[in-house]
Protein backbone atom coordinates (compact mmCIF):
# COMPACT_ATOMS: atom_id res chain seq x y z
CA UNK A 1 0.00 0.00 0.00
CA UNK A 2 1.35 3.20 -1.07
CA UNK A 3 0.36 6.13 0.70
CA UNK A 4 1.93 9.57 0.55
CA UNK A 5 2.21 11.79 3.88
CA UNK A 6 -0.22 14.73 2.02
CA UNK A 7 -2.64 11.88 1.80
CA UNK A 8 -2.76 10.61 5.57
CA UNK A 9 -3.21 14.71 6.22
CA UNK A 10 -5.77 15.31 3.68
CA UNK A 11 -7.49 11.76 5.28
CA UNK A 12 -7.42 13.29 9.31
CA UNK A 13 -8.59 16.70 7.93
CA UNK A 14 -11.57 15.47 6.26
CA UNK A 15 -12.47 13.46 9.23
CA UNK A 16 -11.96 16.55 11.29
CA UNK A 17 -13.53 18.89 8.67
CA UNK A 18 -16.94 16.22 7.81
CA UNK A 19 -16.35 17.61 4.31
CA UNK A 20 -14.32 17.76 1.36
CA UNK A 21 -14.53 21.37 0.82
CA UNK A 22 -13.77 22.50 4.04
CA UNK A 23 -10.70 20.17 4.61
CA UNK A 24 -9.62 21.95 1.20
CA UNK A 25 -10.22 25.12 3.03
CA UNK A 26 -8.37 24.28 6.40
CA UNK A 27 -5.45 22.93 3.99
CA UNK A 28 -5.10 25.86 1.61
CA UNK A 29 -5.94 23.56 -1.20
CA UNK A 30 -8.56 23.27 -3.99
CA UNK A 31 -11.54 20.99 -3.40
CA UNK A 32 -10.75 19.10 -6.93
CA UNK A 33 -6.93 18.59 -5.46
CA UNK A 34 -8.59 17.33 -1.94
CA UNK A 35 -10.60 14.70 -4.12
CA UNK A 36 -7.96 13.79 -6.10
CA UNK A 37 -6.32 12.90 -3.03
CA UNK A 38 -9.68 11.13 -1.76
CA UNK A 39 -9.93 9.01 -4.31
CA UNK A 40 -5.58 8.16 -4.46
CA UNK A 41 -6.02 6.54 -0.63
CA UNK A 42 -8.82 4.36 -1.76
CA UNK A 43 -7.27 3.28 -4.76
CA UNK A 44 -3.93 2.64 -2.57
CA UNK A 45 -6.33 1.00 -0.04
CA UNK A 46 -8.40 -0.80 -2.14
CA UNK A 47 -11.44 -0.07 -0.17
CA UNK A 48 -14.03 2.78 0.02
CA UNK A 49 -12.46 5.35 3.21
CA UNK A 50 -15.55 7.76 2.90
CA UNK A 51 -18.93 7.78 2.88
CA UNK A 52 -20.85 11.09 1.04
CA UNK A 53 -24.38 11.90 3.26
CA UNK A 54 -26.62 15.01 2.95
CA UNK A 55 -24.73 16.13 5.68
CA UNK A 56 -21.13 15.73 4.71
CA UNK A 57 -18.92 13.48 4.57
CA UNK A 58 -18.19 10.54 6.93
CA UNK A 59 -15.50 8.11 6.96
CA UNK A 60 -15.90 4.01 6.44
CA UNK A 61 -15.00 1.41 9.04
CA UNK A 62 -11.92 1.10 6.52
CA UNK A 63 -11.47 4.71 6.51
CA UNK A 64 -11.52 4.77 10.29
CA UNK A 65 -9.02 2.13 10.52
CA UNK A 66 -6.34 3.72 8.03
CA UNK A 67 -7.03 7.23 10.31
CA UNK A 68 -5.79 5.60 13.57
CA UNK A 69 -3.06 4.67 11.82
CA UNK A 70 -2.92 7.58 10.40
CA UNK A 71 -2.67 9.53 13.71
CA UNK A 72 1.01 7.62 14.60
CA UNK A 73 2.23 8.03 11.47
CA UNK A 74 1.64 11.98 11.54
CA UNK A 75 2.40 12.47 14.98
CA UNK A 76 6.25 10.27 14.66
CA UNK A 77 6.38 12.51 11.37
CA UNK A 78 6.24 15.62 13.31
CA UNK A 79 8.54 14.12 16.55
CA UNK A 80 10.87 13.52 13.74
CA UNK A 81 11.46 16.71 12.02
CA UNK A 82 11.56 18.08 15.46
CA UNK A 83 14.62 15.79 16.40
CA UNK A 84 15.68 16.98 13.17
CA UNK A 85 16.33 20.29 13.31
CA UNK A 86 16.68 20.38 17.04
CA UNK A 87 13.47 21.85 18.17
CA UNK A 88 12.57 19.00 20.63
CA UNK A 89 10.22 20.76 23.02
CA UNK A 90 11.43 21.59 26.37
CA UNK A 91 7.77 21.52 27.72
CA UNK A 92 4.41 18.95 26.99
CA UNK A 93 2.01 20.16 24.94
CA UNK A 94 -1.74 19.51 25.04
CA UNK A 95 -3.90 20.32 22.50
CA UNK A 96 -7.49 20.96 24.01
CA UNK A 97 -10.85 21.99 22.47
CA UNK A 98 -14.06 23.62 24.13
CA UNK A 99 -17.35 24.34 22.95
CA UNK A 100 -18.04 27.61 22.01
CA UNK A 101 -19.49 28.89 25.63
CA UNK A 102 -17.05 26.89 27.54
CA UNK A 103 -13.89 28.76 27.57
CA UNK A 104 -15.08 32.26 29.55
CA UNK A 105 -16.25 30.08 32.70
CA UNK A 106 -13.52 26.90 32.29
CA UNK A 107 -10.26 28.11 30.75
CA UNK A 108 -8.88 30.87 32.98
CA UNK A 109 -9.01 28.95 35.88
CA UNK A 110 -8.29 25.53 34.50
CA UNK A 111 -5.10 27.37 33.22
CA UNK A 112 -4.49 29.57 36.53
CA UNK A 113 -4.17 25.82 37.91
CA UNK A 114 -1.95 24.29 35.38
CA UNK A 115 0.40 26.95 36.00
CA UNK A 116 0.92 26.56 39.37
CA UNK A 117 0.65 22.23 39.23
CA UNK A 118 2.32 21.87 35.93
CA UNK A 119 4.04 25.02 34.81
CA UNK A 120 5.70 22.54 31.98
CA UNK A 121 2.43 21.69 30.61
CA UNK A 122 1.92 23.94 27.10
CA UNK A 123 -1.93 23.99 26.28
CA UNK A 124 -3.11 25.41 23.22
CA UNK A 125 -6.41 25.99 22.84
CA UNK A 126 -9.09 25.91 19.83
CA UNK A 127 -13.26 26.75 20.05
CA UNK A 128 -15.57 24.77 18.08
CA UNK A 129 -18.90 23.03 18.43
CA UNK A 130 -19.36 19.78 19.78
CA UNK A 131 -19.67 17.86 16.57
CA UNK A 132 -16.89 19.55 15.40
CA UNK A 133 -14.72 18.80 18.11
CA UNK A 134 -16.06 15.09 17.96
CA UNK A 135 -14.97 14.93 14.32
CA UNK A 136 -11.52 16.78 15.42
CA UNK A 137 -10.71 14.11 18.66
CA UNK A 138 -11.28 11.18 16.36
CA UNK A 139 -8.78 12.69 13.91
CA UNK A 140 -5.95 13.37 16.45
CA UNK A 141 -6.51 16.75 15.55
CA UNK A 142 -6.68 17.50 19.52
CA UNK A 143 -6.14 15.42 22.39
CA UNK A 144 -8.99 16.88 25.01
CA UNK A 145 -12.44 18.14 24.05
CA UNK A 146 -14.97 19.87 26.89
CA UNK A 147 -18.06 19.10 25.21
CA UNK A 148 -22.22 19.66 26.26
CA UNK A 149 -24.58 16.81 26.28
CA UNK A 150 -28.45 16.94 27.01
CA UNK A 151 -31.01 14.59 28.60
CA UNK A 152 -30.76 11.67 27.98
CA UNK A 153 -26.71 12.03 27.56
CA UNK A 154 -26.01 9.23 24.98
CA UNK A 155 -23.02 8.41 23.35
CA UNK A 156 -21.55 11.26 22.02
CA UNK A 157 -20.99 9.57 18.46
CA UNK A 158 -21.87 6.13 16.79
CA UNK A 159 -18.30 5.47 16.13
CA UNK A 160 -16.37 2.86 18.09
CA UNK A 161 -14.32 2.29 20.07
CA UNK A 162 -16.01 5.16 22.25
CA UNK A 163 -14.48 8.40 23.35
CA UNK A 164 -13.31 7.90 27.39
CA UNK A 165 -15.89 10.75 28.72
CA UNK A 166 -15.56 12.66 32.13
CA UNK A 167 -18.38 14.64 33.53
CA UNK A 168 -17.29 17.97 34.51
CA UNK A 169 -20.66 19.42 35.90
CA UNK A 170 -24.26 19.76 35.43
CA UNK A 171 -25.61 23.57 34.68
CA UNK A 172 -29.34 24.97 33.77
CA UNK A 173 -30.57 26.38 30.95
CA UNK A 174 -31.76 29.67 31.60
CA UNK A 175 -32.32 33.09 29.84
CA UNK A 176 -30.23 36.24 29.39
CA UNK A 177 -32.43 39.40 29.46
CA UNK A 178 -31.55 42.86 29.29
CA UNK A 179 -31.74 44.39 33.06
CA UNK A 180 -33.84 47.64 32.14
CA UNK A 181 -37.18 47.52 30.49
CA UNK A 182 -40.15 44.48 31.19
CA UNK A 183 -37.71 42.11 33.19
CA UNK A 184 -36.03 44.50 35.15
CA UNK A 185 -35.94 43.25 38.78
CA UNK A 186 -37.00 39.91 38.25
CA UNK A 187 -35.49 36.01 38.76
CA UNK A 188 -37.93 34.25 36.80
CA UNK A 189 -39.70 34.29 33.93
CA UNK A 190 -42.97 32.11 32.60
CA UNK A 191 -42.94 30.39 29.44
CA UNK A 192 -45.75 32.19 28.31
CA UNK A 193 -44.20 35.19 28.52
CA UNK A 194 -41.23 34.44 26.36
CA UNK A 195 -43.71 33.46 23.49
CA UNK A 196 -43.01 37.04 21.55
CA UNK A 197 -40.44 37.66 23.01
CA UNK A 198 -37.29 38.79 20.50
CA UNK A 199 -34.47 36.10 20.50
CA UNK A 200 -30.47 36.47 19.65
CA UNK A 201 -29.60 32.90 17.91
CA UNK A 202 -26.67 31.22 16.65
CA UNK A 203 -27.56 30.01 13.31
CA UNK A 204 -28.49 26.53 12.74
CA UNK A 205 -26.91 23.74 10.40
CA UNK A 206 -27.56 19.91 9.13
CA UNK A 207 -25.72 18.92 12.24
CA UNK A 208 -26.26 21.89 15.16
CA UNK A 209 -29.64 22.68 16.14
CA UNK A 210 -30.73 26.27 16.56
CA UNK A 211 -28.99 27.72 19.74
CA UNK A 212 -30.65 31.12 21.68
CA UNK A 213 -33.71 30.16 21.69
CA UNK A 214 -35.01 28.04 24.64
CA UNK A 215 -36.62 24.27 23.63
CA UNK A 216 -39.92 23.78 23.00
CA UNK A 217 -41.17 27.57 23.12
CA UNK A 218 -44.42 27.51 21.83
CA UNK A 219 -44.80 28.53 18.25
CA UNK A 220 -42.15 30.45 15.91
CA UNK A 221 -39.81 32.27 17.53
CA UNK A 222 -39.30 35.80 16.39
CA UNK A 223 -35.15 35.67 15.59
CA UNK A 224 -34.32 39.28 15.46
CA UNK A 225 -30.14 38.59 15.52
CA UNK A 226 -28.61 35.84 14.45
CA UNK A 227 -24.60 35.52 15.72
CA UNK A 228 -22.55 33.06 17.08
CA UNK A 229 -20.11 34.73 18.82
CA UNK A 230 -21.10 34.95 22.61
CA UNK A 231 -19.83 38.64 23.16
CA UNK A 232 -22.22 39.61 20.65
CA UNK A 233 -24.94 38.25 21.75
CA UNK A 234 -24.44 38.93 25.50
CA UNK A 235 -23.60 42.85 24.22
CA UNK A 236 -26.87 43.08 21.52
CA UNK A 237 -28.75 41.59 24.66
CA UNK A 238 -27.35 44.65 27.34
CA UNK A 239 -28.61 47.22 24.89
CA UNK A 240 -31.99 45.84 24.96
CA UNK A 241 -32.27 44.27 21.68
CA UNK A 242 -33.71 41.04 22.55
CA UNK A 243 -33.05 38.20 24.37
CA UNK A 244 -30.85 34.40 24.31
CA UNK A 245 -30.22 31.53 26.35
CA UNK A 246 -27.16 30.86 28.00
CA UNK A 247 -25.86 28.36 30.88
CA UNK A 248 -25.78 29.47 34.08
CA UNK A 249 -22.24 28.80 34.48
CA UNK A 250 -21.63 32.02 33.03
CA UNK A 251 -23.00 34.44 35.52
CA UNK A 252 -19.77 35.27 36.66
CA UNK A 253 -18.67 36.57 33.52
CA UNK A 254 -22.29 38.37 32.36
CA UNK A 255 -21.18 41.36 30.95
CA UNK A 256 -22.84 45.04 32.64
CA UNK A 257 -26.65 45.30 31.95
CA UNK A 258 -27.59 41.70 31.51
CA UNK A 259 -29.63 39.52 33.82
CA UNK A 260 -30.30 35.76 33.83
CA UNK A 261 -33.99 34.03 34.61
CA UNK A 262 -35.03 30.88 35.62
CA UNK A 263 -38.16 29.66 33.36
CA UNK A 264 -41.67 28.65 34.60
CA UNK A 265 -43.88 26.62 33.02
CA UNK A 266 -41.73 24.46 31.16
CA UNK A 267 -39.13 21.28 32.10
CA UNK A 268 -36.02 22.57 33.58
CA UNK A 269 -33.06 22.68 30.25
CA UNK A 270 -30.05 20.81 32.17
CA UNK A 271 -26.69 20.26 29.81
CA UNK A 272 -23.75 18.53 30.87
CA UNK A 273 -20.32 19.45 30.78
CA UNK A 274 -18.05 16.82 29.42
CA UNK A 275 -13.87 16.44 28.88
CA UNK A 276 -13.35 13.64 26.57
CA UNK A 277 -10.26 12.11 24.78
CA UNK A 278 -10.12 9.17 22.89
CA UNK A 279 -9.86 5.57 24.46
CA UNK A 280 -6.63 4.22 26.00
CA UNK A 281 -4.04 5.32 28.75
CA UNK A 282 -3.61 8.98 28.67
CA UNK A 283 -0.49 10.54 29.36
CA UNK A 284 0.52 12.60 32.61
CA UNK A 285 0.02 15.91 30.90
CA UNK A 286 -3.37 14.82 29.42
CA UNK A 287 -3.90 13.64 32.56
CA UNK A 288 -3.49 17.02 34.62
CA UNK A 289 -5.27 18.99 32.32
CA UNK A 290 -8.40 16.92 32.46
CA UNK A 291 -7.90 17.55 36.68
CA UNK A 292 -7.37 20.86 36.08
CA UNK A 293 -10.58 21.31 33.87
CA UNK A 294 -12.76 19.07 36.17
CA UNK A 295 -11.60 21.03 39.42
CA UNK A 296 -12.72 24.45 38.26
CA UNK A 297 -16.46 23.64 39.23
Amino acid sequence: MDISSTGLRVLRQIAESGSFTAAATRLGYTQSAVSRQAASLERSAGAALFERRPDGVRLTPAGLTLLRHARTILDCLTAAERDLVGTAPRTEPVRLGLFLSAGAALLPPALARLAVTDPHITLRTTEGTTPSLIRALRAGSIDLAVLTSRPPHRPLDGESPRLHVETVADTELVVAVPSTGEFAGRTVVHIDELVDAPWIATPATNAEPLLGVWPGLPGRPDIVHRARDWLTKLQLVAGGFGVTTVPSRLSPVLPPGVSLLHVEGAPPEIRRVLVARLPGRPTPAITSVTRAITSTT
